[in-house]
């Protein structure tokens, strides 16, 4: 069998076809789910193959978190659909206080294989209520695994993990990505939770990264190139855990660590990489850690004002010199 191109919507079908295909305790359930096959083309076929398991429900992210969980404890492996990530907000005590704690209150003998899918980001003119990254609550928060893929191949990988993990998983995937294409392995694909990947090698810095931000840290690296700058672009793909293994080995090469993330600069992701960099790699660093993230403000929905709030390559690229400039 060859390797074949999706996108990251067909990907995430198939991936699902498959895991539903092998294993009937996985079922999806979220918001008209069935008529349309996800709003992003991520479900399409499966209400027709599975319909028993594709399971639409009240406008009512409580309603749909509780009952995933309640499924997942009982023996199934659920999918909830959050439509978008910005709706999490409405189910928090469901995630944060149930499906994160209930495993390690039981001692371990409840299981919770359940699979939180939430597409987030912006750049689509979707404005504040629809273009978030939260990523950071979660990861704030035992109990639970932060999942974030850029490319196909990683989406059904991560994905068919996910579905076959024991513990909840958030899985984030941004919205500007469900048309990405690349090649897909054949197969039983997976990719273990927890393992980054080096999208390009370098020797002058290292730009970790993930989701959306992976392809601008890539085209600013090539860029870059042109100009004799060699830099190494790690992207993270799962953020708890994470692999920091991979990170350490990175900067002890390069000296020099650049964070880019779309979520709000300040409480971000990005500040808690760096200071675990500072902590255990500081003898190895020629530049302080910086970071590239979102102004901290709400994304707006005026295509020249969101392009002004969210990272952009140019501010990648001037960051890399002013840090190889030091």
């Amino acid at each position: 069998m060859e390797e074949k191109i999706l996108s990251c919507s067909e990907a995430m079908a198939e991936v699902l076809a498959q895991e539903m295909a092998r294993d009937e305790t996985v079922f999806i359930i979220g918001e008209d789910i069935r008529a349309h096959g996800g709003i992003f083309g991520q479900f399409k076929g499966l209400p027709e193959r599975f319909p028993d398991r594709v399971i639409d429900t009240p406008i009512s992210e409580t309603c749909i978190v509780g009952a995933g969980l309640g499924a997942a404890i009982t023996g199934m492996r659920p999918l909830v659909d959050l439509h978008f990530a910005d709706f999490v907000t409405t189910a928090m005590d469901e995630i944060v206080n149930q499906v994160a704690k209930i495993r390690y209150m039981f001692g371990g003998q409840v299981k919770v294989p359940l699979v939180i899918w939430a597409p987030d980001g912006g750049g689509l003119s979707a404005a504040a209520h629809h273009s978030q990254c939260l990523e950071s609550w979660f990861i704030h928060t035992p109990g639970l695994k932060v999942v974030v893929p850029c490319e196909p191949s990683d989406v059904m990988g991560l994905l068919r993990s996910a579905l076959r993990d024991d513990d909840p998983v958030i899985f984030f995937q941004h919205k500007r990505l469900f048309g990405h294409k690349g090649p897909v392995p054949p197969g039983d694909h997976t990719v273990p939770i927890g393992e980054a990947k080096i999208r390009k090698k370098g020797k002058d810095i290292t730009i970790l990264t993930y989701s959306m931000m992976t392809l601008l840290c890539l085209d600013a690296a090539r860029q870059l190139e042109k100009e004799g700058i060699h830099v190494e672009v790690i992207d993270l793909r799962t953020l708890k855990p994470l692999d920091f293994n991979l990170i350490a080995r990175s900067i002890r090469k390069t000296y020099r660590a650049l964070i880019v993330h779309e979520a709000c600069l300040t409480g971000g992701f990005g500040a808690e990489v760096a200071a675990r960099i500072g902590e255990e790699l500081f003898d190895f660093l020629d530049a302080p850690v910086c970071r590239i993230g979102a102004k901290d403000v709400p994304v707006p929905f005026s295509p020249p004002l969101e392009k002004f709030v969210l990272p952009q390559v140019e501010q990648i690229i001037q960051k890399v010199k002013e840090m190889l400039n030091r």
